[in-house]
């Protein structure tokens, strides 16, 4: 529950940073991407114990789930900085937006003859 405290902070914070104004389908994707993650790193544990012929059956599924745990923390954060850097490129900042249009007008009109 802790995580996703973080995952919905970081994201609600990001998404009001670039003024976005569906926020909350932001955070539930960071959220998705999360469980997402800690499901294939569980699979991939699997996979690991597969192949190496470990026998995974009797250990305990707590701390499976933390083994798990840094692939879903990593793919929320790879999606975290990819939509920061998206948004980053497509942001205008409205401040300086307006000072830039008032810019264009200092120039003397041309003459009519």
């Amino acid at each position: 529950m802790l995580l996703l405290y973080f995952v919905w902070k970081y994201y609600k914070e990001l998404a009001d940073k670039y003024n976005k104004e569906k926020a909350w389908s932001y955070i539930l994707l960071g959220a998705v991407v999360y469980y997402a993650g800690t499901f294939i790193g569980g699979v991939l544990i699997g996979l690991i114990a597969l192949s190496a012929d470990m026998d995974i059956e009797d250990t305990n599924d707590r701390l499976l789930g933390l083994m798990a745990l840094p692939v879903g923390i990593l793919f929320s954060y790879l999606l975290y900085k990819y939509l920061e850097k998206k948004w980053k490129s497509e942001y205008v900042d409205p401040e300086l937006a307006l000072d830039e249009l008032g810019a264009d007008n200092d120039a003397e009109p041309p003459l009519i003859r």
